[in-house]
This record gives C-alpha cells, structure tokens and sequence, in this order.
C-alpha cells in the first residue's frame, strides 16, 4: 500500500514540473528578443536557403533591433507577385486561341509582413492541349 501512495506521490510531483516547465517556454516565446518596440516592425522578403524554394529566413527590423524568424515558400509558388501577397482569384476565362493561353484576375486579399502588393493583378496560363473526355463504354 505505501508502495501505491509513493508512486502516486511522485507522478503528481512529475506532472507538476513538467506543467512548471511547459509554463517557462511559453513566457519564453512571448518575451523574446525584438517583441516590443516602440515603432513598427518592418519585414524582408522570405528568402530560401538554397535554390527559389523551400525553408529560409525573413529578416526585420524596428529601430535599432533586427530580428530573424524562419520562413518557407512552397515550391510550386513561382509566382512574380511573391508568397507575402494574398489575392482572391476570379475563375480562369476562355482560351484564347491566337495566344494559347487563358487570363484571370486577382484582387489583393492581404498583404503579409508589410509587402509591397499590387491591388489588382492578371495572371496567365497556357490552355490545355487535350479535353479530358471521358471514354463510355471501354
């Protein structure tokens, strides 16, 4: 019996500290370098480690204080309008058949870490060679 209170005893203790721990982190986090500062942050572009996609660094700064946090551009994002710039996307229009190529439009939904945007933007892609038909009956 004094065997169970001693092993309950010493779980309670050890989720207490690991409560305590966890407590320590977050208020880590939340007070880290560059948090507070009188005027507003300015952000770099997401810059890749290696190649034009993948894991990087963004860089900013506010007054005197520079900080760096980690970024990432998806690779199928080789857009020249940049991943920090949100837009709404209307539907794809028709083929346009002396270019090739099918044209939308955007409209700037948000602009992340202070990017420059364009409001509106118009974006092209070539049009399918092939109709995807299904074939009935095979």
């Amino acid at each position: 019996m004094q065997h169970r209170g001693f092993l309950l005893l010493s779980l309670l203790a050890l989720l207490a500290l690991t409560s305590a721990v966890a407590k320590k982190k977050d208020k880590v986090k939340k007070d880290g370098p560059g948090i507070e500062c009188a005027e507003e942050w300015a952000w770099g572009p997401c810059t890749p480690s290696s190649k034009d996609c993948g894991v990087g660094f963004r860089e900013g700064s506010c007054g005197a204080q520079t900080q760096r946090i980690r970024c990432r551009i998806p690779c199928n994002w080789k857009k020249e309008f940049g991943a920090d710039c949100k837009y709404k996307f209307e539907n794809w229009g028709a083929c346009d058949g002396g270019t090739g190529t099918k044209v939308r439009q955007g409209t700037l939904k948000k602009a992340r870490y202070n990017a420059q945007c364009q409001e509106t933007i118009r974006v092209t892609k070539p049009c399918n060679p092939k109709t995807k038909a299904k074939a009935k009956g095979q």
